[in-house]
C-alpha cells in the first residue's frame, strides 16, 4: 500500500500487494499484463473491445491507476449479472 496510509485504489491495490508490486501513477501494457497475469495481447484485445481504456500519451499506451480501478470495479460488476 501506499505511504500515507490512504488507499485511493482498494482494489487495484490488493491485486498489486498480492503480487508484491508497486503502486505506480502510470503504466505501460506489458505492466497491466504482469498485474492481471494475461498475455499482452488479452490486454489489447481488451482494449479493442471498449473494456479497458488507455491514454494517449508519448510513446505508446498508458494507464492511470484510476483506469485500472475503473476497469477492476466494472467486472465485479459484470460477474455480479
Amino acid at each position: 500500500m501506499n505511504n500515507t496510509n490512504t488507499v485511493k485504489f482498494p482494489l487495484l491495490e490488493g491485486i498489486l500487494e498480492m503480487s508484491n508490486l508497486p503502486l505506480k501513477p502510470m503504466y505501460t501494457v506489458h505492466e497491466v499484463a504482469a498485474i492481471f497475469r494475461v498475455s499482452t495481447r488479452s490486454i489489447q484485445k481488451w482494449m479493442s473491445r471498449g473494456r479497458l481504456s488507455s491514454r494517449s500519451m508519448p510513446g505508446r499506451a498508458k494507464f492511470l491507476s484510476q483506469d485500472l480501478e475503473g476497469f477492476i470495479q466494472q467486472s465485479c460488476k459484470e460477474r455480479r449479472k
